[in-house]
């Protein structure tokens, strides 16, 4: 690896980390917020939906327009960022419970189609045999930036306005930061504008597989990241008669069992280049499917037997993400990969508004004992989309034939 694509790399890499601080700047106060009655609870989901239906919106305005192919991807980057570190950054004098608090972490969420495929689009232009290396790596920056406004919540003492603070803070460094990183020698030119060439992710089969395969993934994934604090405050606070203590441990162990996924994201884009992006994923949600099946067997029971079936969650849960888009990348037209990438994301993360907002309702029904069971109902239909894509004779274009 030259100096210039190492550095190159780790500056989009740790970009990606800061500017994520924002995604769930506002999920990681709602334990404290409802605690100390300054939030209405039916509003709760709202403060994660706003921001995926903003994403949504975002990455398809993006998708239609070719933005991500057409505009230099750090100045798209960029801009985003800062856009979007105001938005969530005018929340700090508003009510929580505010109804402008939803519209600006709707922009925050739209910002964030220029950042998250984006920066994938970006590190893609470095690859050379190791696209599910250096995509898992970008993925590990997200799921770090997804954990980090845990962490400021639980240094911050569970103070609201600091956390959102420290992200607004971490996302302008990302913004300004990114100008530093180079465009690495795959970036292909992109065919004249047809907005009907976005429909070639589902009109494609081996690309409308892939895509399955990466909704049943997103079915989990967001759903457990927005409510697994939630989940361990309650159940912590069954084992501890303190209840700030309670609270401030579910802090951390949210804090990690969401960055773990950077471990497995890592480790994901290492064997998935060795063995396959179809065996790595399936063998991934196989695991976390498990986890989101047995993880209520063990509220309110020892915390330690918990935080260990979250962190082994955490890590699978998003152990394929990056996957997806490297096979997207690979089964992709040279010059659409930007355009791909961002519909699959934007596909993604409009069935997450229909999963964050049924766990509370399967919790309402269920009880946290049996409500994440519903989740994995989404791993088990992406194993059956990539067991469907590597008979296709267009797997062999995944990981250089590593089907």
């Amino acid at each position: 690896m030259s100096s210039s694509r190492g550095l190159s790399i780790a500056i989009i890499a740790l970009c990606e980390v800061a500017a994520l601080a924002l995604w769930f700047s506002a999920s990681a106060v709602v334990p404290d917020l409802l605690d100390r009655g300054l939030l209405e609870p039916a509003r709760a989901p709202l403060f994660t939906s706003a921001v995926q239906l903003g994403f949504v919106a975002g990455t398809l305005i993006s998708a239609l327009l070719g933005l991500a192919d057409r505009i230099d991807p750090r100045t798209f980057f960029m801009v985003s960022a800062l856009v979007a570190a105001a938005a969530n950054g005018a929340i700090l004098p508003l009510d929580p419970n505010a109804d402008l608090v939803l519209i600006l972490r709707f922009v925050t969420g739209a910002c964030m189609a220029g950042i998250y495929p984006v920066g994938m689009k970006l590190v893609t232009t470095w690859a050379k045999a190791d696209m599910g290396l250096l995509i898992g790596l970008l993925t590990a920056a997200v799921t770090l930036g997804s954990a980090s406004p845990y962490l400021f919540n639980a240094l911050g003492g569970l103070d609201w306005q600091l956390t959102l603070g420290f992200a607004s803070l971490s996302a302008i460094a990302a913004g300004l930061g990114i100008r530093l990183a180079g465009i690495g020698p795959r970036l292909a030119e992109m065919p004249p504008f047809n907005p009907r060439l976005a429909f070639k992710a589902w009109t494609n089969r081996a690309l409308r597989l892939a895509n399955l395969g990466y909704l049943g993934h997103m079915w989990e994934l967001y759903a457990m990241w927005a409510w697994i604090a939630v989940f361990l405050d309650a159940s912590f606070r069954l084992s501890f008669s303190d209840g700030a203590q309670a609270s401030l441990l579910a802090a951390y162990v949210t804090a990690a069992t969401i960055a773990s996924g950077a471990l497995g994201c890592w480790l994901g884009g290492l064997f998935a280049d060795r063995w396959g992006r179809t065996t790595l994923t399936i063998g991934a949600m196989a695991i976390s499917g498990g986890c989101a099946l047995g993880v209520g067997f063990f509220f309110g029971g020892s915390p330690l037997l918990l935080t260990v079936v979250c962190l082994i969650w955490g890590v699978t849960i998003v152990a394929d993400s990056a996957q997806f888009s490297a096979a997207i990348t690979e089964l992709s037209e040279p010059g659409l990969e930007g355009t791909m990438m961002t519909l699959q994301t934007c596909l993604g993360f409009l069935l997450t508004l229909v999963t964050i907002q049924l766990m509370p309702v399967a919790v309402g029904a269920l009880g946290w004992e049996f409500a994440f069971m519903v989740l994995a109902i989404g791993p088990l239909w992406g194993v059956i989309a990539m067991a469907r894509l590597r008979r296709l004779p267009e797997a062999a274009k995944l990981a250089g034939g590593r089907k």
